[in-house]
This record gives C-alpha cells, sequence and structure tokens, in this order.
C-alpha cells in the first residue's frame, strides 16, 4: 500500500464522519478490524492490502487532525471558495480537501505542492472534472495566499478534461 492509498483512505473516513459524526477513533477502529476491511477488498481495491502499522498510525494521525480542526479547515475551504458556502459543495469534495489542507498545515514533511497533486488524483477517482478543477484551484489558492509557497511555475497538473 502507498502513502497515495493511505491519503485516500483518510478521505474515506472523513466522508464518513461528515455523514455520520462519530468520533474518528469509532470509524478507524471499525474500519481496521481485519475482517470488515477485507470485506472490503470486494468493494474497492483500494482495501486490497490491509496497512503496515506505520501506515496505521499516518492514517490515524491525518484522521483524528481532520476531525480535531475541522472548524479551521473548512473556514480556509470556505474562504478560497469565492462564492461557495461550504454546505453547497459535495461531501467528498470537502473530505479531499480537509485531508488535502490539513497535511499542508500540520505535516511539514509534506510538499504543499505533492498533497495538491495527491487530491487532485484522489478527486479524479470521485468527481467530474469540473469539481477537481475546482478543488485544485482552491487548493492552489489557499497555499499560494496562506503559505506563500507555490508559484504558478510549481502548480500540480491541470485537471484532464474528462475524470479517468
Amino acid at each position: 500500500m502507498t502513502r497515495s492509498q493511505v491519503r485516500e483512505i483518510a478521505t474515506h473516513i472523513s466522508f464518513a464522519q461528515s455523514a455520520n459524526p462519530r468520533p474518528v477513533s469509532e470509524l478507524l477502529e471499525g474500519l481496521l478490524e481485519r475482517d470488515y476491511y477485507s470485506s472490503l477488498a470486494e468493494e474497492d481495491e483500494l482495501y486490497q492490502t490491509y496497512p503496515t502499522d506505520k501506515q496505521i498510525d499516518y492514517l490515524r494521525q491525518v484522521a483524528a487532525g481532520v476531525s480535531e480542526h475541522l472548524a479551521e479547515l473548512d473556514f480556509y475551504i470556505e474562504k478560497y471558495a469565492k462564492g461557495w458556502k461550504v454546505s453547497r459543495i459535495s461531501r467528498v469534495a470537502m473530505a479531499i480537501m480537509r485531508v488535502s489542507m490539513y497535511e499542508v498545515l500540520y505535516l511539514p514533511e509534506v510538499p504543499g505542492s505533492v498533497a495538491i497533486n495527491e487530491a487532485v488524483e484522489i478527486a479524479k477517482h470521485y468527481e467530474e472534472a469540473e469539481t477537481v478543477a475546482f478543488i485544485n484551484g482552491i487548493l492552489g489558492s489557499f497555499i499560494r495566499t496562506e503559505l506563500g509557497e507555490l508559484d504558478a511555475a510549481e502548480m500540480p497538473i491541470e485537471p484532464p478534461s474528462e475524470v479517468e
């Protein structure tokens, strides 16, 4: 399992928490129960391989961090989603952006450009091209303005005209 796959699972946890406001620790424990986790592999190849201890630690850190900083992350999303209220943005897009922003703000080992690119790649699995571009734009504006980290030449790839 790659870190990209762990990020995508963290996105699933963030999405699940937005739909079912149970404590993130309960959601994680349920997900990581080996029999349940294995049963998910029938529906999604993402769950084919059980994560290592190191990957579980990263998953726990990101999922708990997103939950703990939810209000702050949503503030930034709404700030850069010009003309959009958070309530109008899909829960999937919100989950993707929350994970990415959390990594940028609280995990210094994750470069902003990597966090955005990973978010864009995850979004391609779940969202239409317009939403992928929307996510890319919000995250790029967030990083450039709040952290001054990227210039135009460092922006991640442009979303494709169609979702893969």
